[in-house]
């Protein structure tokens, strides 16, 4: 058995407009200490996607599990890290990783929760911003925090939502150059949502594209035959890079060629009507009001003489 299993999994949800399927028949299986990119088109449904496996949603149909085990809510055996950080502006670096730590190991001693407070941060090379909070830091120390307080966690799978989307080019690399570092070093279980195909190379075992919504499905998975450490510098003269960069993009502009490229809804409209200034308005209660055609009656009136 795979140590994730998706197995036909569908989901959608309701608006005003009605219901609208966002994933649909989506099966994936990863094995344990696999890096697993999955890219798509923003607005996709990559991040449903995601937290369908973190349990922060449940599949309309369809079975994930993890080790066995149906996922079925939030657990600690899943660290999630978020595009937009999720700190907590008034707490320090060493705080908002020692928070994870005090709920998820409550009967450690106190050392022990200290040491392996530092130990994760360490890991992200943070130590000096120990004391610092998120407002001192800048976006990439933030999603280093964020990071630094998934793996305190001790997770089976890590797992990425977009974490990079926030930071500009140069942070993005560096960063990029960490989880590398930290997955080798780990040798956790992770899955990333991107829609950056070379980013997606660049981290990963395996490269999954998403198709174009609504109903998305994922497309064939593509091995990355990249030996590491990956130098980024030689990655785009690489025969494998260049191949397994055309076969997902293909995917995914094949896919939007399908992507409906407008909606039909029935609308109800209010029952107004302007006012007809052609003719005379009379007089209510001592004032004029309008009058609309509809409120006009011809009648006729015989008298006799």
């Amino acid at each position: 058995m795979p140590f994730l299993h998706l197995k036909a999994v569908s989901k959608g949800f309701d608006s005003l407009r009605g219901r609208t399927e966002v994933l649909k028949d989506i099966n994936l299986e990863i094995e344990r200490g696999e890096f697993v990119a999955i890219v798509g088109y923003s607005g996709a449904g990559k991040t449903t996607l995601i937290n369908l496996i973190a349990g922060l949603t449940r599949p309309d149909s369809g079975q994930i599990t993890l080790n066995d085990l149906e996922i079925e809510a939030p657990g600690p055996d899943r660290g999630m890290v978020f595009q937009n950080y999720s700190l907590l502006p008034w707490l320090s670096v060493y705080e908002n990783v020692r928070l994870a730590v005090d709920q998820l190991f409550p009967n450690w001693s106190e050392s022990k929760k200290h040491q392996h407070t530092e130990v994760n941060i360490a890991r992200v090379n943070l130590t000096q911003a120990t004391q610092k909070k998120p407002g001192e830091l800048s976006g990439g120390m933030r999603q280093r925090v964020s990071l630094a307080r998934a793996l305190s966690m001790d997770p089976q799978i890590l797992l990425l939502d977009e974490p990079l989307g926030a930071l500009d080019a140069l942070t993005q690399a560096t960063m990029q150059d960490e989880i590398s570092r930290i997955w080798q070093e780990s040798n956790k279980t992770v899955v990333l949502i991107t829609n950056d195909v070379d980013e997606g190379i660049y981290l990963a075992d395996r490269i999954i594209p998403l198709s174009s919504g609504p109903a998305a499905t994922l497309g064939p998975s593509i091995p990355i035959d990249i030996p590491r450490p990956r130098n980024r510098k030689l990655l785009s003269f690489d025969p494998a890079f260049k191949k397994a960069r055309q076969q997902v993009i293909e995917f995914l502009l094949e896919s939007n060629k399908h992507r409906p490229t407008s909606i039909t809804r029935k609308m109800t409209l209010p029952d107004i009507e302007p006012e007809d200034l052609s003719q005379p308005r009379p007089m209510i209660g001592g004032r004029k009001t309008p009058i609309r055609k509809r409120e006009m009656h011809r009648e006729t009136i015989e008298t006799g003489m």
